[in-house]
């Protein structure tokens, strides 16, 4: 069974209904207990990132939730579940998130129309397991206006004289972020020591005025800007892939 995260946020009917589909039961719920006893847990969402966190202090679902990201089980993260999993967002003022992926999220800079609402492409070099069988450059349904920076990779800034990219660097604030790595990064040219658990965050790309990080995989947790559920074709075969993961318990 997978447990999807009830916090007040998106349309967790069509989540539910998507994994019916593609023949794995799924239960929306509240229940600590249930997300406990699931074999991998989703969280969906839409709106904004602080509210979100809130709301889910508030019903008393983060210390269940932190468990279900220990990377014991498959865990799926939809949009602002997505963005919910990194440091810090900038949205409505700088503000803490559960901190599991290094990076912060960053409103998309002037240019393109915001929110970005619609049918995108997304790249991959096929080191994902969520996009097992799906070709890059398939298209998927995204709704936002923020996006995540994943750090030790590229970010692209509006300044005074224009756009201009730098590489971001790790936290110092959190000694957490010494135990990660980007995949286009040696954590020793960072000045990182190198933990004997680190794994490579796995990224799949899409532009959008900038070149953002579409969709992550690290070890059995997975995370996608776009919505799967809503992105027919390709959508479902994402999700018949989580679902064969779960099934599996790789």
């Amino acid at each position: 069974m997978i447990a999807v995260i009830d916090y007040g946020r998106g349309n967790l009917g069509s989540v539910e209904k998507a994994f019916r589909r593609v023949g794995c039961p799924a239960v929306v719920t509240q229940d600590p207990r249930a997300l406990d006893e699931a074999q991998a847990v989703v969280l969906p969402g839409d709106g904004a990132f602080h509210d979100a966190m809130k709301n889910l202090d508030q019903l008393g679902l983060l210390p269940a939730l932190r468990r279900a990201l220990d990377g014991t089980r498959p865990f799926l993260g939809i949009c602002l579940g997505y963005q919910l999993l990194f440091s810090t967002s900038e949205e409505f003022g700088e503000g803490r998130g559960l901190d599991v992926v290094p990076g912060a999220v960053r409103r998309l800079p002037p240019g393109p129309k915001i929110p970005h609402m619609g049918w995108n492409r997304v790249e991959h070099v096929g080191d994902l397991r969520l996009f097992e069988g799906i070709p890059s450059d398939a298209r998927f349904y995204f709704v936002h206006s923020f996006y995540p920076v994943v750090a030790g990779t590229v970010s692209t800034t509006l300044t005074e004289g224009g756009l201009t990219q730098a590489r971001v660097a790790p936290d110092a604030r959190s000694d957490r972020f010494e135990m990660r790595v980007a995949p286009d990064v040696r954590p020793d040219r960072l000045g990182m020591p190198v933990a004997p658990d680190a794994r490579p965050v796995r990224i799949a790309w899409c532009q959008y005025g900038i070149r953002f990080a579409a969709a992550i995989e690290v070890g059995r947790i997975f995370a996608t800007q776009f919505h799967p559920e809503k992105s027919q074709r390709w959508g479902l075969r994402m999700l018949e892939n989580f679902a064969a993961i779960v099934k599996d318990g790789a």
